[in-house]
């Protein structure tokens, strides 16, 4: 047991080094490893009665890595700057609303290009929020494509200029290196326990609980099942990863997969509505529950001030090698 925590602490930290040299946004990735894990069979098709249900989630084939944290209003900002220079706001990228509020980016038309969004005051590590699903597609795509100049239309999802195609129309490429997750790669890092007896199990609470985070300001001081921001306890964003009193993380170190905003996943539901799961500052705490799959999904162009986005990736495959090369040395070493 003691060989396979330090296994994933390893993962963990090679892992977000190789994160922090790939270019102007640097987003701290966590590993979730176990593959071919179980489905979480409690709360699907069976729970729902809705027979558009899959029968569980969670259940993932590969190892990958994912935010551990939510994008953030700073590298939003960034994004924005580097692709949109002159502020013409292409696809509508920008929600005015961002400029007040809840909302963290402004925007002067008279400032110089490249620099016309701006952070507002104190809310640079606050999670973007007013972004729209196809907002969060053209974010991956760009990081996908190596930021900079690179390309939102292509890459991970092929959206070619359209600003809201049809939802159902618009999947993950094959090939993609970075990408919204899909409901079962966030649920799976939210929910999932790989110290489980017979191969893992679930939670309830992105929190290592099954009983719900309490509803609290930062830092947190449940030291059993977690806090969280959610139930109007803050009244405001809070700075992601600021509830640090453990266990206020998933068990591969995710922060706020239970409150802050609610978040984009994959799931296509219809024609009509994207996957979000999580929560947000006005919820209760039935909403932050593996159980809760956000009723009928929700429209890909809303953009509202309770909801914003990760992104997860394909690890590297010199991140895989030092992987192995980690766990081989601690095998020796405890073998020793």
């Amino acid at each position: 047991m003691s060989v396979s925590r330090t296994w994933v602490s390893v993962c963990v930290v090679m892992a977000g080094l190789l994160a922090g040299t790939a270019g102007a946004v640097n987003i701290e990735i966590v590993s979730v490893g176990n593959p071919g894990n179980a489905q979480d069979t409690r709360y699907g098709r069976n729970y729902t009665g809705n027979p558009n249900d899959p029968l569980g989630y969670g259940s993932v084939s590969t190892t990958y890595n994912i935010g551990k944290y939510e994008v953030t209003n700073s590298q939003y900002a960034e994004f924005l700057n580097q692709i949109d220079p002159n502020g013409l706001n292409p696809y509508a990228l920008y929600n005015t609303n961002m400029g007040s509020g809840y909302g963290g980016i402004s925007f002067s038309s008279g400032a110089n290009p490249g620099s016309k969004y701006a952070i507002r005051s104190s809310r640079g590590n606050m999670p973007v929020n007013y972004v729209s699903f196809w907002d969060a597609c053209r974010f991956a795509n760009w990081m996908n494509n190596g930021q900079g100049e690179g390309s939102t239309e292509t890459g991970v999802y092929s959206l070619n200029g359209v600003t809201n195609p049809p939802n159902n129309t618009i999947a993950r490429n094959p090939g993609a290196k970075v990408f919204i997750p899909s409901e079962d790669e966030w649920y799976k890092a939210a929910y999932y326990d790989p110290s489980k007896p017979g191969g893992g199990g679930y939670w309830d609470y992105p929190t290592q609980s099954n009983t719900a985070p309490k509803a609290e300001v930062p830092a947190g001081t449940d030291l059993i099942n977690g806090s969280a921001n959610y139930a109007g306890a803050v009244g405001d964003l809070t700075n992601v990863g600021s509830y640090t009193a453990k266990p206020s993380n998933s068990a591969y170190g995710t922060f706020d997969q239970g409150g802050n905003v609610w978040e984009w996943n994959e799931a296509v539901f219809d024609s009509l509505f994207r996957g979000l799961r999580g929560g947000s500052v006005p919820n209760g705490f039935g909403a932050l529950r593996a159980s809760n799959r956000y009723s009928g999904g929700y429209d890909p162009t809303n953009e509202y001030y309770s909801v914003g986005f990760r992104v997860a990736e394909v690890p590297e495959p010199a991140t895989m090698v030092m992987l192995a090369l980690a766990s081989v040395g601690i095998l020796r070493r405890k073998r020793a």
